[in-house]
């Protein structure tokens, strides 16, 4: 009962009245020996507790960490040490872990080679930092609020295992954690939430992937979970689809595709170029099984499904252009030693080489990414990048002053330039 009986004094109602007020103040000292001692910390619940109540399911494992607070405070509020290597602590009452926020440094080999700092003036974000993926990089408040400073909640929502720092490659015992999230989390790509996507988010992702060392993995990855069709729809029929005069695996055009992003992975690490290899054979897999082996006229109809690919990714230009233009001439570059001087001066017009030369770069190493694109890893020179440097350099030696004064007419001047150029590359 919360009522309060006192004694009988009578009328000497100020000795009353300090009775009273030394027994409100043993309830009150009473009070707070029962309230929560985690209510006197800075705490946040994180880890996989917050990942699954975002996906809807009830976690009995609550792991907390402490801010600002020392192991002298831990004790003295009840809470009993268990870490060896940090400092964790369980609830006197409910037994779930409490552990100190605090910063790691590598100091050796293995999964333990680590220097653990828990200090009071580690952050919040500092803990969340050393964590290992973005999912598991989150924190909620006491109150509920979602403390998400990498982004995981999205990361979440999109089916994206990303690592939070550089730092993940420091752990070992990553490599398998990242298995079995991936494991756990596979029937997302089935239950139709990839659909929902936004598409810069899906950009950000693909560049960032096109940037790593290793551009190849995500694309396999996806295939191998099936999210790649819902996606990268261009991209996953491209596989089973034979390409002729070609032994496996690359006779196969997804492998190919995947084959040839590899080798544009190791020529630049400009992931325009990336990019482009990536997309360069889209037209094959619209390519009617009639014809199959056959691709007659897969860069023509390319060109429409690399347009449609970055209208919906919302794609930069500048990766549109290149993407485009490997797409269209890859196949004439690869005889470009064959090829008339009116078709190279149409190619280098195209490419915009005249006003835009450091174009021609990136848009060679596209093309020899293709042409090393081949089961063997075989990484043979490649004669045309060279000669369409040389044909480039040649035209634009040219010197054009004089018809500004023998030739008026800007269509008779422009017949001229182009008669000169044709000379050059005879």
């Amino acid at each position: 009962s919360s009522e309060i009986l006192l004694p009988s004094f009578g009328a000497n109602a100020a000795l009353r009245g300090i009775i009273a007020l030394i027994f409100v103040i043993s309830i009150l000292i009473s009070s707070l020996r029962m309230t929560d001692p985690a209510e006197q910390l800075e705490c946040y619940l994180v880890g996989g507790a917050v990942r699954d109540q975002l996906l809807g399911d009830a976690s009995t494992d609550l792991d907390w960490v402490v801010v600002g607070a020392s192991e002298d405070t831990m004790l003295k509020l009840g809470f009993s040490p268990v870490g060896r290597d940090f400092p964790v602590f369980l609830h006197p009452t409910t037994h779930q872990e409490y552990a100190l926020a605090r910063r790691e440094r590598k100091t050796g080999p293995g999964y333990r080679g680590f220097e653990t700092i828990a200090s009071a003036d580690v952050t919040l974000e500092d803990d969340l930092c050393r964590r290992d993926i973005t999912i598991n990089a989150m924190a909620r408040s006491r109150q509920g609020g979602l403390i998400d400073p990498w982004g995981g909640a999205s990361d979440l929502a999109a089916g994206v295992l990303r690592h939070v720092s550089p730092a993940f490659t420091e752990d070992p015992l990553r490599v398998l954690r990242v298995a079995r999230f991936a494991a756990r989390y596979l029937d997302m790509v089935n239950d139709g939430e990839l659909g929902t996507l936004p598409p810069e988010r899906i950009w950000r992702e693909l560049s960032g992937a096109l940037s790593a060392n290793q551009p190849a993995e995500f694309f396999r990855t996806l295939r191998r979970c099936g999210a790649l069709g819902v996606i990268f729809p261009e991209l996953d029929i491209l596989f089973g689809v034979p390409q002729p005069q070609a032994p496996p695996p690359e006779g196969d055009a997804g492998i190919h595709t995947l084959l040839v992003l590899e080798q544009a992975a190791e020529l630049s690490p400009d992931s325009k170029v990336r990019f482009a290899a990536l997309v360069h054979d889209l037209g094959k897999g619209a390519t009617p099984p009639q014809h199959w082996p056959k691709h007659i006229g897969h860069e023509k109809r390319g060109l429409k499904l690399v347009t449609n690919m970055c209208d919906r990714l919302r794609v930069p230009t500048d990766y549109r252009r290149l993407a485009l233009q490997v797409t269209e001439y890859h196949l004439l570059m690869h005889r470009l030693d064959t090829l008339k001087p009116q078709t190279v001066l149409k190619l280098l017009n195209r490419l915009d080489a005249f006003r835009n030369p450091n174009r021609i770069k990136d848009f060679s190493l596209a093309c020899e990414a293709d042409a090393r694109g081949r089961g063997t890893g075989s990484a043979a020179d490649y004669p045309s990048a060279k000669l369409l440097q040389a044909y480039l350099e040649a035209v634009t030696a040219l010197s054009f002053s004089d018809l500004e004064a023998t030739v008026k007419d800007n269509r008779a001047r422009g017949r001229e330039v182009r008669r000169r150029r044709l000379i050059m590359l005879q």
